[in-house]
């Protein structure tokens, strides 16, 4: 069974994503604030973590950069009531994975932790080095590199990153990257591609004087050498 990190301080938020998850067959240990949730992580390995931005000790964004710093791995869902345009990319450019926005549907919920788990999982099971050029991700551990520099990534990044190094010099559209990496349809409505793509390429291109990582304008991105 998968287990879940869950911090949130209100209690019927808190029982109502609990009692759910559990009837879903998954584990989740609860913590009310943001104290709680580092001293769990640091005793227990967690598959996902529900992280939501008002906490009664930190803001939820901090804490969630904090856990990047040791974990830049685990899949992090982001909870809360703010749902402006700037509050969602706070909350991605902290290292989420995901975004939702209070009150929500438990089914939307439950679809965006499967998918999140899913990619996660989804690790080609042929090939333990994939290359282009200087840049190398080992899909074993987790890790990429470029020209022997490591680089640290969020699961989302790690997604994004092996998904290009899958398919290099191949235009990758905005609705394949959708589907392979978020497992959902593209929305048109968002820009959340855009966003971590172009997080993926200040970590990959930004210290080095060739690119990798082009936009094609209008029709999607591309992993290539010029």
């Amino acid at each position: 069974m998968l287990r879940i990190c869950l911090v949130e301080d209100e209690e019927k938020v808190a029982s109502f994503i609990r009692n759910g998850l559990e009837e879903h067959y998954y584990l989740v240990d609860h913590a009310k604030n943001a104290s709680r949730a580092l001293a769990m992580m640091g005793q227990q390995y967690y598959d996902l973590m529900i992280l939501d931005v008002m906490l009664p000790d930190t803001n939820g964004v901090e804490l969630c950069t904090q856990i990047r710093q040791t974990n830049p791995t685990i899949p992090i869902l982001m909870l809360t009531a703010l749902g402006t345009i700037g509050d969602k990319v706070s909350g991605l450019k902290s290292g989420a994975d995901d975004y939702m926005v209070k009150p929500f549907h438990f089914e939307e919920l439950l679809a965006r932790i499967e998918a999140l788990i899913r990619r996660r999982e989804q690790a080609p099971a042929t090939a333990k080095f994939l290359a282009f050029g200087d840049l190398k991700l080992d899909t074993w551990g987790k890790t990429a590199e470029r020209a022997g520099k490591k680089i640290q990534l969020t699961a989302k990044e790690y997604d994004l990153l092996e998904l290009f190094l899958s398919h290099p010099r191949k235009l990758l559209s905005r609705q394949f990257i959708a589907e392979k990496v978020w497992g959902i349809g593209f929305d048109t409505g968002t820009n959340v591609i855009d966003v971590y793509v172009n997080y993926l390429r200040n970590k990959v291109d930004k210290d080095f004087e060739a690119k990798l990582i082009h936009t094609i304008i209008g029709m999607g991105y591309i992993l290539k050498q010029e």
